[in-house]
């Protein structure tokens, strides 16, 4: 399918080939091959830089700026200026700012650094406040030869040729068939969730083949315009680079922005917004102003929620690694889809057959079983039949299809992150990240001042470095370690805590004066629990970040990237412990361990453990897990946060306003209306990640229990991405463009989350769930027993046969209720039910376990065990039969680096050629020359 038809090439040797003809053989040749570019559209658009795209008339795009400055003369300058992306005459764009207060002490550092700045060749302006005289924005600009010399040792990565993609001949019944299903697209509607690319033209993407730059091979590059060769994010990388190798001080570590920044001598440094991210004009009719204004329109706008993000413009504003954050958001909320949709079959099963359920008939008929009270003295008896409604309510929940949802939701999380690592695969090509390598990452100042006395040479570097003992290293990890332990313990203690509320308050609201309240103590405790813990856990939040930054700091890690590690490691921890122990009491310990009427467990010898209600623990866990969920996202969500900047935002405007006059229109140049944005989270991405990793953690590790949290995920995601996407762009100051592979420790986390989801879901099943019971009875003890049936005759008789019977007089004397229960058949009851397989009072052992306990034990046992076999090893087979790069990929990886290699082969061969032929004309050929 690759072959070329060489005879239309001149015949002769090589070193009598004119390369232009070849040339023009080629470019004749390609006009008959069928070429597939990545998108249709695209076929005939040029190869340009990225800044070219913008709307022609608007100076924030930097496409032939100077050409155009200079034939534009004196108003062209000046409405250039008002911008606040040029310097004051109106060429040299803005790369980078620095803000600094000249009440600052700090004079002499910024004035060597400064001064090394200008050694470097960037080229520097300043100018003051227009609304704080003591505020100074530094404007920093990097010429040409400044950024072709850096951008040589950064290994920046620049496009030379355009891709082609070559489709394989196919035979002519392939051909028709291809064109029939080509004209029965055209009676079907337009993709809606792609963004239109006929109506914003700059949406079209550059495909180019690209290889890191070389100041030798510069005539290999396309360079239409040396202003615009290197877009904004490429130029404030490269700035940020320089600036972080100028010395300020004389001194091996004084050195680099970052501690400028930290000692206060520059209070912030960011590159400059494109613009504003608002127009007048339509970006139907008129274009798109920059590239901000086109992000907002196509990407963070509400009007466009139901469609893709285009992730190319995304990395190309804010970089690869803010890139495949979202990269990540989308493929996981795309993969939540069929998730949501087999969660929400489940549930609409359970209602469709809830009038077909035997058990929920039973529960709701039984109005001659009376249930033993659930607390001591206060609590009275109840009718079976009051607790029908939640009976019902479980079965939404708990029926025939969750033990097959809970199989595909463990399957589910194998593939999604299977198929992700292809996704990023994918992305790592297009974005030019497969052979990217991190740099040697700097030394963290902290880490160099308290490690400088000893040192020893960089294995990598040769130069010699401040070097930490094994045994230092080894101490301060025991002590951070038994910090985090502790601080687990006291979450445990938290839990415990409200275990004891649950157990004191039970009584106390059966005591209540509302009858409401008073009929539904059980429910009315467990909603008031829920949210107490929901605010202990908000309190707790508050002190494990700074827990985990003094235990992160405590370590001394060596690198950004090493403290960046650790620090997530031991928030998520915190964070995960904190949000998810409540939820493992009640799944796994309410109710298991009470004891029985006349013989109740009790702590600390007085309050008796909580049990569970008439109809099953799993309500319970239900109700926590949508508080929880429901709460977190109103209380501390991204909502949250991004209004929270919205109001600071405001109040700035407001006391600008205050300080001028409402009447005065001051028009503020770009750097000041950046400065007065909300810097990037301190943390960076972490906020983002760590909610959607606990986010995956609900949707995951008790999703038995709760069929409905992949619906509520995706909801919340279709918002969270716009949310996200309005804060990049309109709310924060523009991050620095940097580079990352993939998402770094968060993949091993979600890793462990989706071994641990298995298991939790396993014991669910098996133990919170009543599948493993009416499995048992329908095959060993109900009306179908040892005839291979299950269906719903066989249930008949479950509730009585799970219930045992009390005899009254046996109650503890601190338990015995007030009531007597003469209101149910008007006398003194003599005997009540409570839940679990024991003896009646009158056998040879009262109140011992019956056989039917042992047969569902024993069938709990043995269903976790083949759960959790049979899902890891369909996991670890889909792991195996998913290839972590694409076959197709593959092959084009091959032959791009195949074509690379041919095309710099032709280029040279090119300029050798030119080089002959003007030795040739100037006399000064040679014989015997090569080629």
């Amino acid at each position: 399918g690759y072959q070329l038809d060489m005879q239309i090439l001149p015949d002769g040797p090589k070193s009598d080939v004119d390369f232009s003809e070849i040339l023009n053989a080629i470019q004749e040749m390609a006009k008959d091959v069928n070429i597939l570019f990545d998108e249709l559209e695209a076929v005939n658009s040029p190869c340009k830089d990225d800044d070219s795209l913008l709307h022609p008339g608007n100076l924030t795009s930097t496409s032939d700026d100077a050409s155009r400055l200079e034939a534009g003369g004196e108003t062209v300058r000046e409405k250039t200026k008002s911008n606040g992306l040029y310097f004051r005459d109106g060429k040299c764009r803005i790369d980078y700012i620095l803000v600094y207060r000249k009440s600052n002490p700090q004079t002499e550092k910024r004035e060597v650094f400064e001064r090394n700045i200008r050694a470097e060749g960037l080229q520097m302006e300043k100018e003051s406040s227009l609304i704080n005289s003591d505020i100074i924005f530094v404007k920093l600009h990097a010429p040409w030869e400044v950024l072709g010399r850096y951008a040589e040792q950064m290994n920046v990565r620049m496009p030379f040729r355009r891709k082609i993609y070559y489709l394989p001949r196919r035979y002519k019944f392939m051909s028709r068939i291809d064109k029939q299903i080509s004209r029965f697209r055209r009676w079907l509607p337009r993709k809606p969730m792609r963004l239109d690319k006929d109506t914003l033209p700059d949406l079209e993407e550059n495909d180019c083949y690209t290889a890191p730059f070389s100041q030798q091979r510069i005539h290999h590059f396309i360079i239409h315009n040396k202003d615009t060769f290197f877009n904004n994010a490429t130029r404030s990388r490269i700035v940020h680079h320089i600036l972080q190798r100028i010395k300020y001080e004389e001194g091996k570590n004084k050195i680099g922005l970052n501690r400028l920044l930290t000692n206060g001598s520059y209070e912030a440094a960011f590159p400059l917004h494109e613009g504003g991210y608002r127009s007048k004009n339509s970006i139907r009719t008129h274009g798109a102003e920059n590239h901000r204004h086109l992000l907002y329109e196509c990407w963070a706008s509400w009007g466009v929620w139901y469609k893709y993000q285009p992730l190319d413009l995304v990395r190309r504003y804010f970089g690869e690694k803010i890139g495949l954050y979202f990269a990540w958001l989308g493929w996981y909320t795309g993969m939540l889809f069929p998730a949501a949709f087999i969660g929400l079959f489940v549930f609409l099963y359970g209602v469709i057959t809830l009038d077909h359920c035997q058990v929920s008939k039973e529960v709701c008929q039984a109005t001659d079983i009376i249930m033993c009270p659930v607390c001591d003295k206060y609590c009275p008896f109840m009718r079976l039949s009051d607790s029908c409604v939640y009976a019902k309510v479980t079965h939404l929940f708990d029926n025939g299809a969750t033990v097959f949802f809970a199989v595909f939701m463990a399957v589910w999380a194998t593939v999604f992150l299977e198929f992700w690592k292809r996704r990023r695969a994918v992305i790592a090509y297009d974005w030019d990240l497969i052979d990217w390598e991190e740099e040697e990452e700097e030394i963290r100042p902290q880490f160099e001042a308290k490690y400088s006395k000893k040192e020893r040479m960089n294995p990598i570097s040769g130069k010699p470095e401040p070097y930490q003992a094994f045994t230092d290293k080894c101490s301060r990890l025991i002590v951070s370690a038994s910090g985090i332990f502790f601080m687990i313990c006291v979450v445990i203690a938290a839990v415990f805590g409200i275990v004891i509320y649950r157990v004191v308050t039970v009584s106390t609201f059966a005591a209540f004066k509302w009858a409401l309240i008073r009929n539904n103590s059980q429910v009315a405790t467990t909603g008031t629990a829920v949210c107490i813990n929901f605010c202990i856990i908000m309190l707790l939040n508050v002190l494990y970040e700074k827990v985990a930054l003094f235990l992160t700091n405590l370590e001394q890690p060596r690198t950004e990237s090493e403290w960046e590690n650790s620090f997530t490691l031991k928030m998520f921890l915190f964070q995960f412990v904190n949000l998810n122990s409540s939820t493992f009491y009640i799944a796994f310990f309410l109710g298991r361990f009470a004891g029985h009427p006349g013989a109740y467990l009790r702590l600390i010898n007085r309050w008796r453990l909580e049990e569970c209600h008439p109809s099953g623990c799993l309500i319970d866990l239900c109700m926590q897990m949508g508080i929880i969920m429901l709460y977190r996202k109103e209380t501390c969500g991204k909502e949250q946060s991004l209004g929270i900047q919205l109001i600071q935002n405001w109040w700035t405007r407001r006391k600008v306003r205050l300080e001028h006059g409402p009447e005065r229109k001051i028009r503020f140049p770009q750097w000041e209306k950046d400065y007065n944005l909300q810097p990037m989270n301190a943390y960076g991405l972490f906020d983002e990640y760590l909610e959607m990793i606990l986010q995956f953690g609900f949707t995951t590790i008790f999703v038995a229990a709760f069929p409905l949290a992949p619906l509520l995920a995706l909801l919340n995601n279709v918002i969270e991405i716009r949310l996200d996407a309005y804060k990049f762009v309109t709310q924060w100051r523009r991050p620095l463009a940097s580079r990352a592979k993939d998402i770094g420790i968060w993949y091993g986390i979600l890793e462990g989350i989706g071994i641990l989801s298995v298991i939790t879901n396993a014991f669910v099943i098996a133990i919170t769930s009543d599948f493993i019971p009416r499995l048992v009875y329908a095959y060993k003890y109900g009306p179908c027993a040892g005839q291979g049936e299950a269906g719903q005759k066989c249930m008949v008789g479950y509730v009585n046969a799970s219930l045992s019977v009390f005899r009254i007089a046996d109650f503890e004397n601190r338990s015995e209720p007030e009531s007597d229960g003469r209101e149910f058949l008007g006398t003194p009851l003599k005997y009540c039910r409570y839940r679990d397989y024991r003896d009646p009072p009158h056998s040879l052992v009262p109140y011992g376990y019956t056989l039917q306990f042992w047969h569902v034990l024993a069938a709990r046992l043995a269903f976790i065990i083949v759960f959790e076999h049979l899902v890891f090893c369909i996991k670890h087979l889909i792991s195996y039969l998913i290839p972590d790069l694409p076959k197709d990929l593959r092959d084009r990886m091959r032959r791009e680096k195949y074509l690379i290699q041919e095309m710099m082969y032709e280029a040279e061969l090119e300029r050798l050629q030119k080089e002959r032929k003007e030795r040739k004309k100037n006399g000064k050929a040679h014989h015997n020359e090569w080629p």
